[in-house]
């Protein structure tokens, strides 16, 4: 029976994928070379040699689960043995080896876990003999193999089967052995990997905390100083060697450090430079626009400016970003001081502008603007300023504060319902204030007025209307938008609110009123026909080209004129008469019958 089971586990071995027999191989008997038959094998000798076998394939493999079903499947090499079950200690845990796709049976397993490491009787239906054997090596218990017999095994038996436990546990030996050197080399990779990473992101941390002391060391000595906006631009121009630059929300420089400063600086497109503020603040942090980097200056959301590096060759990396975030918020405070005094200056000269508009005492008026810095012992002119698509609000109030300083204009401001009013120091230009106006708003449809000279605080109400009056007088005129000054209105000067208003209407009655009796009856416009004729001097082409009519219409409405109002246009009385008419009626009745 032994040299069956012998000749059956050698056959199983000599049919392995790896084709290395379990017996000897290579071997040819002298027989069959015409030399003497060697001595017949004992069945100890076969099961001794099986277990050799056996061995070289337990070493062979580096899979605990395959080193177990070997042994579990060439245990009856070694005697009269079933393997019943397998167990292999998986974190402490004795877990089973299926085998043929069977699992232990539960009273195995549980007698197996109740032996806690040590060999022990395993008590199976049908087997008169049973052991659990340890599967041991120096690191501790590596598992279980459960061996039964049909019969009792003899000492020779028991010590074949011991040899192949011990065989078996050496191989698990170096199975795990193996398997901690795998595990081992992949932990020290991953630490090694772990630790490059954690040095990279401490050099990392250390050189932004560096940069970070450099630059809020070197900001500090220079915002001490007092430098401000100039303060920070070269800090951050020292700390990255690209052009730092602050500009107001409009557009405007307010400091540069560095090379290539534009000479003179771009004028803002007021259009452009919103939509370049809306696209900056839908991102966070800093963001690119062509060759510069661009950070807003905005406290609790409110834009106060720009903060931009120069970037032309695209050089700027993650601490450039960081020095631009830093600057940026130690600009902050700053702008915010600087809005806040200039709040509270707008509020102060408001004040006085109201009062100075309404009549005030003098000794008070001339006190006040000693506070706020103003020289009001000066002659003075009133400035109106009002712009078609802008409310006269704050912001308007402070384009055009901002326009005339560009200008070099001294003055104090207020506002309205509908315009700006300015009291100045000085004669405005006839057309620097409107064109910087201009620039600011992004279009021409503005209208200024200036009123006459005025000597004496008290005056300034009446210098009020003036500035009024030459307002209105523009708007109504030809030209809608510019400038027009008071003392150059000529007959308009006496055609104001206060200059006798009803004589005035029934002035326009006594001319116009069958033309307007006819415009209102016939829904026609004689008397805006008659007024654009005066307007282009008589001339029949300009006129006709202003009311979008043809030569011969003209012609035809100006002798319609003629036979409803009586008037001879020919004659000097009646054609200056007519004219002035013409303009009461629409300056100051504002074309109303």
């Amino acid at each position: 029976m032994a040299d069956s089971r012998a000749h059956s586990l050698h056959h199983g071995y000599s049919q392995r994928k790896d084709g290395l027999p379990l017996g000897g191989a290579g071997r040819h008997s002298k027989a069959a070379r015409g030399g003497a038959r060697p001595p017949a094998r004992t069945p100890a000798d076969h099961a001794l040699h099986e277990l050799v076998a056996l061995s070289r394939a337990l070493f062979g493999s580096t899979d605990e689960v395959e080193i177990l079903r070997l042994a579990m499947d060439h245990v009856a090499a070694a005697g009269p043995y079933s393997a019943e079950a397998g167990y292999l200690n998986v974190g402490g845990a004795l877990v089973p080896s299926p085998r043929d796709g069977r699992t232990p049976a539960p009273a195995v397993s549980r007698r197996v876990g109740e032996l806690a490491g040590q060999d022990g009787d395993v008590t199976v239906p049908g087997r008169p003999w049973g052991r659990a054997l340890g599967l041991r090596g120096t690191e501790g218990l590596h598992g279980y193999l459960v061996v039964t017999s049909r019969s009792r095994p003899t000492k020779a038996e028991r010590s074949l089967l011991a040899t192949l436990v011990r065989h078996t546990s050496a191989a698990l030996s170096v199975a795990f052995a193996h398997r901690r050197r795998r595990e081992d080399t992949l932990e020290l990779h991953r630490l090694r990997e772990e630790r490059t990473a954690l040095q990279q992101q401490l050099i990392s941390v250390v050189a932004e905390l560096g940069f970070e002391r450099a630059f809020h060391s070197f900001t500090a000595r220079v915002t001490a100083s007092g430098g401000g906006e100039e303060a920070v631009t070269r800090a951050l121009h020292g700390l990255t060697g690209l052009p730092a630059l602050v500009e107001d929300r409009f557009g405007r420089l307010r400091s540069w450090t560095g090379p290539s400063r534009p000479v003179p600086y771009p004028e803002p497109d007021p259009v452009r430079q919103d939509e370049m503020l809306h696209a900056v603040a839908r991102q966070a942090g800093p963001v690119r626009i062509k060759d510069r980097l661009i950070t807003l200056i905005r406290p609790h959301g409110e834009i106060l400016g720009v903060l931009a590096l120069v970037d032309t060759w695209d050089e700027a990396d993650e601490h450039t970003v960081l020095a631009l975030e830093h600057a940026a918020a130690s600009l902050a405070p700053e702008l915010t001081h600087l809005r806040d005094l200039a709040e509270v200056e707008l509020r102060l000269h408001r004040e006085l502008v109201d009062d100075l508009l309404a009549g005030t005492d003098e000794a008070s008026a001339y006190a006040r603007s000693e506070a706020v810095g103003y020289d009001l012992h000066r002659s003075h002119y009133v400035v109106v300023v009002q712009w078609s698509n802008r409310a006269a609000d704050d912001s308007f109030a402070q384009t055009v504060g901002r326009a005339a300083s560009a200008v070099g204009m001294r003055s104090l401001l207020t506002r309205r319902s509908d315009h700006v009013v300015l009291v100045a120091d000085d004669r405005p230009h006839a057309r620097a204030l409107y064109e910087a106006l201009v620039r600011e708003t992004g279009t021409r449809s503005g209208t200024i007025g200036v009123s006459a000279l005025s000597d004496s605080l008290t005056d300034i109400p009446r210098h009020y209307q003036e500035a009024q009056r030459a307002l209105d007088v523009r708007r109504h005129s030809r030209e809608h938008y510019g400038t027009t000054f008071f003392d150059e209105l000529g007959l308009y000067r006496i055609l104001g609110p206060g200059n006798g208003y009803r004589e005035l209407e029934t002035f326009v009655q006594e001319w116009l009123g069958q033309l307007i009796d006819y415009d209102s009856r016939h829904q026609a416009t004689m008397v805006e026909t008659l007024s654009r004729y005066f307007d282009c001097g008589g001339n029949y082409d300009e006129t006709a080209e202003s009311l979008a009519i043809h030569r011969s219409t003209l012609r035809y409405r100006l002798q319609r004129i003629r036979d409803i109002s009586g008037s001879d246009l020919s004659n000097v009385e009646d054609r200056l008469n007519l004219q002035v008419a013409t303009r009461v009626w629409k300056i100051v009745l504002g074309g109303r019958g």
